[in-house]
């Protein structure tokens, strides 16, 4: 049995033929059908081996049929290197077997699917009709922030703001076409003033403070998506404090998240409660929700489900002889006798 392999330019491929907002609204197809049914799932906090320029994590899950993991890195410094500060690979496997059905890059896809984790929570705790969000962090992953809630929210004008204005140069290139009003904004503030959304996705590893409770209106949703290891926040304190906030699987986020912050029993709500009709999402128009958001297992595995669907529907993909094919199962060892190489003098 051969292993399926999405190489860069196969998964390109796959976005190119069905467009961005398309795969987008299918990852977040896939994350709410898995979140609807969390109970079923093997979980557990990503494991991560941290340096002082970054991180380097395994995060795995498995439901009864099929286990799934992502290697993925944060090293905020790899610009420097002409290097993504996020690279990251995955598998789908059977587990009655072991076997890896598919093994694919990840580096696109995470960005797809952090845009499609972020537009299924925003569609329960953001405010009905919200046209407006900021969007501070104008670097890899902003174009499928933007996109994702174009598409999936129905928001009309973004307000940017970056630290480097070529990131936001590029985002506004990007963007052209795509129906939606850009207003480049010279600070933070400025960006979240009369937004009814705001989306945070720096990149920088520290405790940084993007967002504080003098730039929050009555109503307001906020993205929190930058913080997402220990050491790493993006939001004053104060904030959270005045707001309901939400979180993907608690045990990671209170490590990793902008919660890291706050006492241990500091109240959050996990978003798939919220899809489940267990916990209320917002209650109020005037009330203020944050989606503390540091990417959970769960979304990798639904993200990996549809690049395999995909992928079979257009023909995409090569397989592979990850794992050896033997005559006899108990035979490794014959697989590697035979004629030499003959090696260049």
């Amino acid at each position: 049995m051969r292993t399926l392999f999405l190489s860069v330019a196969d998964v390109a491929a796959i976005v190119r033929e069905r467009g961005v907002a398309a795969c987008i609204a299918g990852i977040a197809g896939n994350i709410r059908a898995d979140f609807l049914r969390w109970e079923s799932f093997d979980k557990s906090a990503r494991l991560a081996a941290h340096s002082g320029l970054g991180v380097i994590e395994l995060m795995p899950v498995s439901d009864a049929q099929s286990y799934s993991f992502k290697y993925v890195n944060g090293h905020p410094r790899n610009h420097l290197q002409a290097l993504p500060t996020v690279m990251a690979f995955g598998v789908l496997a059977d587990v009655a077997t072991g076997m890896p059905r598919l093994l694919s890059e990840l580096t696109l896809t995470t960005a797809l699917r952090t845009a499609a984790m972020s537009a299924v929570a925003a569609q329960v705790l953001a405010r009905p009709g919200s046209k407006v969000m900021a969007l501070i962090g104008n670097g890899a992953q902003s174009e499928f922030q933007a996109l994702g809630f174009q598409h999936l929210l129905g928001i009309e004008e973004l307000r940017l703001y970056d630290v480097d204005p070529l990131a936001t140069d590029k985002l506004v290139r990007n963007l052209q076409g795509t129906g939606l009003r850009l207003v480049r904004c010279a600070s933070i503030a400025e960006a979240v003033r009369g937004a009814n959304i705001v989306t945070t996705v720096t990149a920088d590893k520290t405790n940084a403070t993007i967002l504080t409770p003098q730039m929050l209106e009555r109503g307001m949703h906020v993205n929190a998506v930058g913080g997402d290891c220990p050491g790493k926040t993006e939001l004053h304190p104060g904030v959270l404090e005045v707001a309901s906030v939400f979180v993907e699987y608690e045990p990671q986020t209170r490590a990793e998240g902008d919660i890291q912050q706050m006492p241990r029993d500091f109240p959050v709500t996990e978003v798939w409660q919220v899809l489940a009709g267990a916990r209320p999402g917002r209650q109020l128009d005037s009330e203020i929700t944050v989606f503390d958001s540091v990417g959970f297992a769960l979304e990798d595995f639904s993200a990996l489900r549809y690049l395999r669907d995909a992928a079979e529907a257009l023909g995409v993909g090569e397989t592979l002889d990850l794992v050896p094919e033997l005559p006899d199962p108990k035979d490794l060892f014959g697989r590697v006798k035979g004629r030499r190489l003959r090696l260049a003098a």
